[in-house]
C-alpha cells in the first residue's frame, strides 16, 4: 500500500479545489495527452472504460459547440481555453476483447437492451469523467465541470455516425479566482453516511 498524500495534495485535489467559471492560459497538446494518461488508470467495471474525451480547442472545434451550449454558459466556455467534452460510447463492449482479455466479456454485454448497456456506459463514463477532473487537479489545471448545454444538439455535431453520447463538459484552464462563488456547505459524514 501506498502512504496517504500530504494535506497539500489532498487540498489540491480536494479540499481547495472548485469550480471555476473563467479561466486563462494555454493549455497544449502534450498536457492533455498527461491528462488522459493518468485518467485512465481509474478504475471502471471489467475494465471498459466507455467514456471518450473531446477536447475542444480549435476557433472552428468551439465554433461547433456553440449552438448546443446554454446561453448561462456559452461566454465562460468558448473562453476557456479548452472544454472537455465527456462522452460514454454505447458499443464500449466492442473494446472488452482487448481491455478485458481473459475471458469473453462482449457476450455479457453485447446484444443487451439499451437501457442495460446505457446504465453501464453512463455510470462507468461519469467515473472516467470524475477521475479526469482529478487528475487535471493533480497535474495543476484548475476546472469547471457543468451541464447546461443540449446534448442532441452536441452530439450531432460531435459524434454523428458513431454510438457515443454527450456526458457532462469540463472546462479547463488557469482558473479566475474572482469568478467562483462562495465556497458552499456538504453534507456531514452522519447525513450522507453509515456504517453496518
Amino acid at each position: 500500500m501506498f502512504s496517504s498524500l500530504n494535506d497539500t495534495a489532498l487540498d489540491q485535489l480536494f479540499r481547495s479545489a472548485r469550480t471555476y467559471n473563467a479561466f486563462s492560459g494555454d493549455i497544449d497538446d502534450a498536457t492533455l495527452q498527461r491528462l488522459y494518461d493518468l485518467l485512465k488508470w481509474g478504475p471502471t467495471a471489467a475494465n471498459a472504460g466507455p467514456a471518450r474525451f473531446v477536447f475542444v480547442k480549435s476557433p472552428e472545434a468551439k465554433a461547433r459547440l456553440a449552438p448546443a451550449l446554454d446561453p448561462g454558459n456559452r461566454d465562460k466556455t468558448l473562453a476557456a481555453p479548452v472544454t472537455v467534452i465527456v462522452g460514454y460510447d454505447m458499443a464500449f463492449y466492442d473494446k472488452l476483447p482487448v481491455l478485458f482479455p481473459h475471458t469473453d466479456a462482449r457476450s455479457w454485454f453485447a446484444g443487451k437492451p439499451e437501457p442495460v448497456l446505457e446504465t453501464v456506459a453512463l455510470r462507468n463514463g461519469s467515473l472516467q469523467g470524475a477521475y479526469l477532473i482529478l487528475a487535471a487537479r493533480a497535474l495543476g489545471l484548475d476546472c469547471g465541470p457543468m451541464s447546461g448545454f443540449n446534448n442532441a444538439l452536441l452530439d450531432e455535431a460531435f459524434f454523428a455516425g458513431t454510438a457515443i453520447r454527450s456526458n457532462f463538459l469540463v472546462n479547463l484552464g488557469k482558473g479566475d479566482p474572482t469568478s467562483i462563488f462562495p465556497r458552499s456547505p456538504r453534507l456531514g459524514f452522519d447525513e450522507a453516511c453509515r456504517i453496518e
